[in-house]
């Protein structure tokens, strides 16, 4: 597999079984926030495993430590996915990392090629596409990739701008 720029993963994702609960543990150990989303959402548009599937249900929030951003995000559903395969009801942990591709597509097959194949792939509501590649044999965790796209790079850029003005009485702030 030709290697794609390590500098390009800008993004860990935790699981975790309660979302404030979780805000605030991120917040005690590392001193991070605010903590920008929390709400309701669904991945739908959903193929597991080269299968239609239901859509996921989630809340979930970023967070920016230093450079990189921090995902986590409670699963509210147990269907099939990506999530599924690595966290039972009330598990928690590291779940993946993410990157943005230039070529999507290109990104996604070469994992694949490699022996890592795509768990979970979902169309956004704002129209990418993204998917979760099971590298968990070679790495212990799943791969988020998503392509080059204006609103999600717009919400890392929140978080960024958040955490720089952030006052610390409010731990966890709504999207703009």
């Amino acid at each position: 597999m030709q290697s794609l720029d390590p500098a390009r993963i800008v993004q860990n994702c935790y699981v975790v079984a309660d979302l404030e609960e979780g805000c605030a543990r991120f917040n005690r150990l590392f001193g991070i926030g605010p903590f920008v989303g929390g709400n309701s959402f669904e991945l739908g548009d959903h193929v597991y495993r080269g299968r239609p599937a239901p859509p996921v249900a989630m809340r979930g929030v970023f967070v920016q430590s230093g450079d990189l951003n921090i995902e986590i995000v409670e699963v509210n559903s147990r269907t099939p996915s990506a999530f599924a395969d690595m966290f039972g009801a009330g598990e928690e942990g590291l779940h993946h990392v993410a990157m943005f591709c230039d070529d999507y597509a290109a990104s996604r097959d070469r994992f694949v090629a490699a022996g890592m194949p795509v768990a979970s792939e979902f169309v956004l509501g704002f129209g990418p596409q993204i998917c979760y590649i099971d590298a968990r044999q070679p790495l212990g965790h799943m791969i988020e990739l998503y392509p080059e796209n204006a609103i999600i790079r717009g919400m890392y850029a929140q978080a960024r701008d958040a955490a720089a003005r952030w006052d610390g009485r409010q731990l966890i702030v709504p999207w703009a």
